[in-house]
């Protein structure tokens, strides 16, 4: 039997030899006037998509100050699932500086929202152009800042989302919702503010995952981090696609 530490790098060398097509672009939301740089990554051939058997979406919500194309880890292990994949830059230099001053909840809530409208709109612009993609039953995988954002919009459309993946966000509550299912990867350096995770009762009521990972360190869970990390991160989301956790 394989060592786990073997397992991982046998894993993780697997998601990336899967070869999906990515293709970049700019959208602009004419509503706004905002520029929206977005990385889709098409799944395996073998996925089967088609407007009658139509495969699912996620989208991919970065970190702040980290590039939206650097979540590769993630987006190779959605397109083996046979994933639409949208990764979606959130943050321009036009914006204004993400707000240092508690309360979060209060201070962040526009940051976080405008992401929401960005999610929305591309909800609308692509979901035309890919017909054969489920945009109504959303994958949200969202790393810090990113997954608040991902957080607050199962909030506001509970009915769009299917599953939420999250790496160490730490201020918007995660859903208490028996219809999504939820993830969660946790940092080992930093905790989240209160009642962001769930209690011990409410994990029992709730299908939500909440694994911390030792030793990790909330600025590095993306690709530019340790590579037992990322294959780490990497396992527990293919394990969590696959309904094993």
């Amino acid at each position: 039997m394989l060592a786990p530490s073997k397992y991982l790098v046998i894993l993780l060398s697997f998601l990336f030899s899967v070869n999906s097509y990515a293709n970049s672009e700019v959208i602009v939301d004419k509503a706004r006037d905002r520029v929206i740089p977005i990385s889709v990554s098409f799944p395996t051939p073998n996925a089967h998509c088609s407007q009658q058997t139509k495969c699912p979406v996620a989208f991919i919500n970065a970190g702040y100050g980290i590039a939206h194309t650097d979540y590769q880890f993630a987006a190779d292990v959605f397109t083996a699932k046979g994933y639409l994949t949208i990764a979606v830059a959130h943050e321009l230099k036009s914006d204004p500086a993400l707000n240092l001053t508690p309360p979060y909840m209060a201070t962040r809530i526009e940051n976080w929202h405008r992401g929401v409208v960005t999610l929305k709109f591309l909800v609308g612009e692509l979901s035309s152009r890919y017909p054969q993609y489920d945009f109504t039953r959303l994958t949200l995988f969202g790393h810090s800042n990113g997954g608040d954002i991902s957080a607050l919009f199962a909030a506001i459309y509970p009915h769009q989302v299917n599953q939420i993946i999250t790496l160490d966000h730490r201020r918007m509550l995660l859903p208490r919702n028996k219809n999504i299912r939820v993830l969660t990867l946790r940092g080992s350096d930093y905790p989240a503010d209160h009642q962001v995770l769930l209690n011990k009762d409410e994990l029992v009521q709730y299908p939500v995952t909440q694994i911390m990972i030792e030793k990790s360190r909330h600025n590095d869970m993306y690709d530019g981090g340790p590579k037992w990390l990322v294959a780490r991160m990497a396992k527990e989301i293919d394990a969590f696609l696959n309904n094993k956790i």
